[in-house]
């Protein structure tokens, strides 16, 4: 039996280059990829895969969200994070997301490969390393506004872009871009953008 894989990467050159890579392994076979995050519940439906091979950062829904989603809704196909984030707060979303997997994209090929037939025996497959920064890291205190807010921050909205974005009054924006500062230690929103990225809240 071969183990099934669907991938889950928006670069065509690299989801070719780890299809190909997969396919040399006798016992592999790439029954499905897409290049979009909202593509992998249904495509896994249709294809039925043993592992799920994704990146976090993808158009539409974010690899956690959609392994999150995959997991209620077809609990036989195992997930592997394939990223170059390497962020403690994001290992965490990963293992509430039921992941069994977390591979980093500068990892050895060879490793791919064994960590897809770790994951589909039902083991983790994840680095000692990472699992002790996630392990040692602080839990996100931002709220899920909080967040959302920053988020908009990070791609270079200002208050107004925010404001309108969200339904809310500029004063509003302010108050949470404050209380973001103050709970991250911050010295300022740049900064405050800066931390949540090295922590993993923000994608």
């Amino acid at each position: 039996m071969r183990t099934r894989i669907l991938l889950a990467e928006d670069l065509y050159m690299v989801r070719g280059a780890l299809a190909a890579l997969l396919e040399l392994e006798a016992d592999l076979t790439v029954v499905a990829s897409v290049s979009r995050g909202d593509d992998i519940v249904p495509t896994a439906l249709e294809t039925r895969p043993d592992v799920a091979v994704l990146d976090i950062d993808l158009p539409g829904t974010d690899g956690l969200t959609a392994a999150t989603e995959l997991h209620q809704k077809l609990p036989s196909c195992r997930t592997l994070i394939l990223t170059s984030f390497s962020g403690p707060g994001l290992l965490r979303r990963a293992l509430a997301a039921q992941v069994r997997g977390y591979l980093l994209k500068d990892a050895p090929p060879s490793q791919l490969a064994k960590s897809v037939r770790a994951v589909a025996a039902g083991q983790r497959a994840i680095d000692p390393e990472l699992l002790l920064d996630a392990w040692n890291c602080q839990e996100n205190p931002l709220s899920a506004r909080e967040t959302e807010v920053l988020r908009h921050a990070a791609r270079g909205a200002d208050v107004g872009d925010i404001a309108n974005s969200l339904c809310l009054s500029k004063g509003t924006v302010q108050n949470y871009l404050t209380s973001v500062v103050t709970k991250l230690s911050a010295r300022n929103r740049i900064d405050a953008v800066r931390i949540a990225y090295d922590q993993g809240w923000l994608l």
